[in-house]
């Protein structure tokens, strides 16, 4: 499985329908409203990062509308929407947004309830940090396994993003001893950030050691979330033994 279009770097999250010059008159794109009446997501149907903000959409329960994008045969409108003709996309009127977190900051903030980031100012910039270090520290090696059958990696760089991630996620397991969730008792954004890598260790190939059971029974109590059942498209059903 390939995700083409499916990373997350750009160096602004947002951009307007008038900033992305989009052609008006009868050359105009028909796939696209100039201004949709609800959230719209251009969403990649195995794309962990669209994954991320499918979960969100389905928690805070509110009207809209996911729009499945071909990630080997991507229309012109996402490059017009996004320059790094990526997914996710979200368009909301005359908002567009791009990179799952930032996408998810908004929504999040747009309709806080429930709220998935913390109130409480320290709190919630500790979580920033928590995702940010994600990326880093984590879903970079999401990517280079994404990219796997392209065909352009040596085996040995595919085994070493493996090994990276079990080494963190295993770093990650002490705090599920105790907590339900990621920051205590509470779901938050950082479970959802996380929770697509976790659902694909199979499909990626990685293999958790025994001391990580802690963090596999998290794992477990996030896959039992209504939202999470809701989000999850055919293809990434089919991803878990």
């Amino acid at each position: 499985m390939t995700q083409p279009g499916c990373s997350r770097k750009g160096p602004s999250g947002f951009v307007s329908y008038k900033q992305a010059n989009f052609p008006q008159g009868p050359d105009r794109c028909d796939n696209i409203e100039e201004f949709p009446t609800m959230m719209v997501l251009y969403s990649g149907t195995t794309c962990p990062f669209s994954q991320r903000c499918r979960f969100v959409l389905f928690e805070k329960g509110m009207d809209f509308e996911i729009r499945d994008v071909d990630l080997y045969n991507k229309p012109e409108d996402i490059s017009i929407m996004n320059p790094y003709a990526q997914v996710p996309v979200l368009v909301e009127r005359d908002l567009i947004l791009y990179e799952s977190n930032i996408i998810n900051e908004y929504i999040d903030e747009r309709f806080p309830h429930p709220q998935l980031m913390p109130a409480d100012p320290v709190m919630r910039a500790r979580a920033r940090l928590f995702l940010f270090n994600f990326e880093r520290e984590l879903f970079i090696h999401v990517q280079t396994l994404e990219r796997r059958d392209q065909g352009a990696h040596d085996p040995k760089i595919m085994e070493e993003a493996r090994g990276q991630i079990r080494d963190r996620l295993t770093q990650l397991t002490p705090i599920f001893v105790k907590n339900k969730f990621m920051l205590g008792e509470e779901f938050s954004m950082l479970d959802v950030a996380i929770a697509p890598l976790l659902w694909r260790l199979d499909h990626y190939g990685i293999e958790m050691p025994k001391s990580a059971a802690p963090l596999l029974r998290y794992s477990e109590r996030m896959f039992s979330r209504p939202a999470y059942i809701e989000a999850l498209t055919p293809s990434e059903k089919v991803m878990r033994r």
